[in-house]
């Protein structure tokens, strides 16, 4: 299994640094965080148009560029450093992927060609309360004489105030299925009122949409609630467990790849303010107590690297053991982030606790991105059943 990164993904780790430094520097990232809708949409056409991010991982065949999970993590890595507000998360790591799983070659051909050219923002709406386990789906589907509805409430929803298109999980006679949902916003309600954004594609009755307060701002959540809505069967009833339970693992590779950029730039950010901080007529980096909180962080961004490109080759050459390195990375790349954000801002004293600094953007990120998905406990549980102990 190769762990080393080619010159091709190097090549594309610096086109994305560079676009991401002059496209989503500290006060877009601010901007972006008070604006309704979380994203801007000229840079939205930007990623797909000048660098194809949409359609990155998605099949030649539906209008993308085929790569695999190693090429996603490199983007995902490089916008957890820039902190891009976007909902690419949603659309291309959640909703592409599920479809791509769900092998429905019909819902494939006419969804997945508008998330790979940047016209369709999608999401994926499984969880409805704090578990974030498929177990704890409860909704339910029904079919009618004019096909199948949904009725219930989904939360912590990805950029679902804005999608186009949602795909939901629900229970139906034979079993956990997946449904496909055209967005209409014009019922949604948020903190600033209606959400101002015009949807690409179709409508659904019965559909509100709630922005919900976070701790992190940079990535916006949703309370969807349904009300006889209107839905598409994607693949086949009560067979969507298995695709959604490998829409998760490669979650967790992804966000365990937004970590790891962010945990970087914390390090980073700490080593330099230690060299150019004096205190007593020295750089702080020089107290041996300032060295060894660095030398840590650095041990624990190096492991976390380690088991990003471990899980990402998995996924990509060996995914019949992708949960084992997915539960693993998701684990240790979450505990790993927030340990060195929370150092960076110790090493930074009062300054790193400022709304003008920084560090207080990546410690939010990281301790929202340590409970999305579930905990680091939820996944070492996980890991322990999957490996028998």
């Amino acid at each position: 299994m190769r762990l080393v990164v080619t010159e091709e993904q190097e090549e594309l780790r610096g086109a994305l640094r560079r676009f991401f430094a002059d496209k989503s520097p500290g006060a877009e990232v601010r901007r972006l965080m008070e604006s309704a809708t979380g994203y801007e949409p000229a840079v939205w056409k930007q990623m797909a148009e000048q660098l194809g991010l949409q359609g990155l991982a998605v099949p030649e065949e539906y209008g993308g560029s085929g790569f695999g999970v190693r090429e996603l993590v490199i983007v995902l890595e490089e916008m957890g450093r820039a902190l891009v507000c976007a909902p690419y998360f949603a659309t291309v790591v959640l909703a592409a992927t599920a479809l791509q799983a769900s092998d429905d070659k019909t819902a494939q051909r006419d969804l997945l060609p508008g998330i790979a050219d940047g016209t369709t923002i999608a999401t994926l709406a499984w969880t409805e309360n704090e578990r974030w386990d498929l177990g704890a789906v409860v909704m339910t589907a029904r079919e009618t004489a004019d096909g199948w509805v949904l009725d219930g409430t989904k939360t912590y929803v990805l950029d679902g105030h804005i999608a186009d298109l949602v795909l939901v999980a629900a229970r139906t006679p034979l079993g956990l299925s997946l449904f496909a949902v055209d967005g209409d916003i014009t019922g949604s309600t948020s903190r600033g009122g209606t959400t101002p954004h015009t949807p690409r594609s179709g409508s659904a009755a019965g559909l509100t949409r709630t922005a919900l307060p976070v701790l992190d701002q940079t990535r916006k959540l949703a309370r969807l609630d349904f009300a006889a809505v209107p839905a598409r069967l994607v693949g086949t009833e009560g067979g969507a467990e298995p695709v959604l339970a490998h829409t998760l693992d490669i979650a967790a590779v992804g966000l365990a790849a937004e970590q790891l950029g962010g945990a970087q730039v914390s390090l980073d950010m700490a080593v330099e303010y230690a060299k150019v901080r004096h205190q007593f007529g020295r750089p702080i980096g020089g107290f041996q107590a300032i060295k060894h909180r660095c030398a840590d962080m650095f041990v624990q961004v190096e492991s976390a690297r380690s088991a990003v490109l471990q899980a990402a080759a998995t996924a990509d050459e060996d995914p019949g053991e992708l949960p084992v390195a997915a539960a693993l990375a998701k684990a240790f790349c979450s505990d790993a982030y927030f340990h060195t954000a929370a150092e960076s801002i110790q090493i930074h004293g009062g300054i790193g606790f400022t709304w003008e600094h920084d560090a207080h953007l990546y410690f939010k990120r990281a301790k929202s991105s340590q409970e999305l998905f579930g905990a680091p406990a939820h996944h070492r549980n996980r890991l322990a059943h999957l490996v028998g102990i």
